[in-house]
């Protein structure tokens, strides 16, 4: 009876940090804020992660467009809609691109009732 309880006790432990060490990752990824990019050539979605906006004036649209004219140019990442494994439509970062503040036009939040990945760590 006594090993038992050191099992069942040693058991609960070890699932204890295995949940911990699974769950961590899923918090460590930042929320990613999407907006749209209006050009003279076209119009572009681009994702934010929750850190990097944290570092903008006023976290919104405006402070990424008062950003860009002050730098003249900015990297984001493009976003665009996927279909998952499981055949649901979510947005996802596509590719990193440059801005150039001559040729972004209007920066604007852009809302979707799509599932909104993360930007992947490893791709930066």
């Amino acid at each position: 009876m006594h090993i038992s309880k050191r099992l069942l006790l040693g058991i609960g432990a070890a699932t204890f940090i295995m949940e911990s060490v699974v769950i961590q990752p899923a918090h460590a990824a930042d929320k990613v804020s999407l907006f749209k990019v209006i050009t003279t050539r076209d119009e572009i979605v681009i994702g934010i992660s929750e850190g990097d906006l944290a570092q903008i004036e006023g976290q919104n649209a405006g402070g990424i467009a008062k950003m860009l004219v002050a730098k003249g140019s900015m990297s984001a990442w493009q976003y665009a809609v996927r279909k998952s494994s499981s055949g649901d439509l979510e947005q996802a970062p596509l590719h990193k691109i440059g801005l150039i503040a001559s040729d972004s036009l209007r920066v604007e939040p852009y809302a979707t009732p799509l599932k909104v990945l993360p930007i992947d760590e490893t791709k930066r």
